[in-house]
C-alpha cells in the first residue's frame, strides 16, 4: 500500500512538471520582445519637459483591451536632448505575439514645461506646457503590426517638438499637441554623420558645430522637408526611422555659416547609412 501511494505520487509530480513545462514552451512560443525607443526632431525651444507616466499597448480596437507595459517606469524628459544617438528605451518587454494594434503615451497633469530661447537674454522661467488631449485617455499611435513569435521588434518613436508645442494666441500660454511619427527599427534605416565649421575651404583646423538644425528629404519632394534633427556637442547627428529610399540631407544657411545640400544617400532597411565624409560648413 505504501509503496503504491509514493508510485502515485512520482507520478503526479512527474505530470505536474510536464504540464508546467509544456506551459513554459508554449508562452515561449507564443511571445515577442518589444521595445519602444524615443527620439526628438527638436524646435526652437532649450528645453520640453514632458511627464510620461504610463505607457500601454493594445491588440484589439476594445477600448477595455489597453495593458500596462510592466517594464515602464514614469519620467520626465527633456526632448530636446533625445538628438544624434541619443534615445530614450521606454520599455523592453517580452508581450504576447500576434496582432499589435496601438499604442498609447499617458502624460501627466502636472510638471510639463517649456524654456524659450530669448536670443541675448537669460532664459526664462519654465513655462507650463498644457495638455489637453493627452490628460484624458492618453496619446494614441497606430501601429498595426503583426508581431511574429520569437522575433524581437523596435519601435521608434520620433517627437516632432516644433509641430508639438502650439502657442494659445498672445496669451503667453503654450499647448502641447504631440506628434508623433513611429517607425519599426526592423523596418528601417538610419543616416548618421558629422558637421563641422571651417574659415576657408583649404584650412586645416575644424571645428564640431553644435544645435546645427540637419533638414532630411525625399529625393523626389525637396520642397517639403521630412523632418529634422540637431547635432550634438561634437558636430554628430543621426536620423532614424527612415523607410527604404533616395534621401537629400540639407543645412539651410545662416548667419554664420553656408547652405549645404548633400548628394542622394541610398537608405536601406536594417542599415546605418554613414555620411563618410565630414559635412563642412564655411563659417562667415
Amino acid at each position: 500500500m505504501i509503496l503504491r501511494k509514493i508510485s502515485f505520487l512520482v507520478m503526479l509530480i512527474i505530470a505536474t512538471l510536464c504540464f508546467q513545462s509544456c506551459n513554459d514552451d508554449n508562452g515561449t512560443e507564443n511571445t515577442a520582445r518589444v521595445q519602444l525607443k524615443l527620439i526628438d526632431a527638436p524646435g526652437d525651444y532649450l528645453e520640453v519637459n514632458v511627464n510620461i507616466i504610463d505607457v500601454q499597448y493594445n491588440s484589439s480596437e476594445d477600448e477595455e483591451g489597453w495593458r500596462s507595459f510592466e517594464s515602464f517606469e514614469p519620467v520626465i524628459v527633456d526632448l530636446t536632448e533625445l538628438v544624434a544617438d541619443n534615445d530614450l528605451l521606454l520599455t523592453d518587454e517580452i508581450i504576447n505575439s500576434g496582432m499589435l494594434k496601438q499604442i498609447r503615451l499617458v502624460l501627466g497633469n502636472e510638471e510639463n514645461s517649456l524654456v524659450i530661447d530669448q536670443g541675448d537674454k537669460e532664459p526664462g522661467v519654465p513655462i507650463e506646457l498644457k495638455t489637453p488631449s493627452a490628460q484624458q485617455s492618453g496619446l494614441k499611435l497606430k501601429l498595426n503590426e503583426v508581431l511574429v513569435s520569437g522575433f524581437s521588434y523596435t519601435f521608434i518613436l520620433d517627437w516632432d517638438v516644433q509641430k508639438s508645442v502650439i502657442e494659445a494666441g498672445g496669451s503667453g500660454m503654450y499647448n502641447l499637441k504631440p506628434v508623433i511619427r513611429v517607425n519599426t527599427l526592423v523596418n528601417s534605416g538610419s543616416i548618421k554623420g558629422k558637421v563641422i565649421g571651417k574659415l576657408t575651404s583649404e584650412d586645416l583646423v575644424a571645428t564640431p558645430l553644435e544645435n546645427i538644425s540637419v533638414l532630411f528629404f525625399d529625393e523626389d519632394e525637396l520642397t517639403t522637408s521630412l523632418g529634422s534633427t540637431f547635432t550634438n556637442e561634437f558636430g554628430d547627428f543621426t536620423i532614424q526611422g527612415l523607410g527604404a529610399g533616395n534621401y537629400v540631407v540639407k543645412i539651410n544657411e545662416d548667419l554664420t555659416y553656408t547652405e549645404y545640400v548633400s548628394e542622394s544617400i541610398d537608405v536601406m532597411i536594417g542599415e546605418v547609412n554613414e555620411i563618410e565624409s565630414n559635412i563642412e560648413l564655411l563659417l562667415k
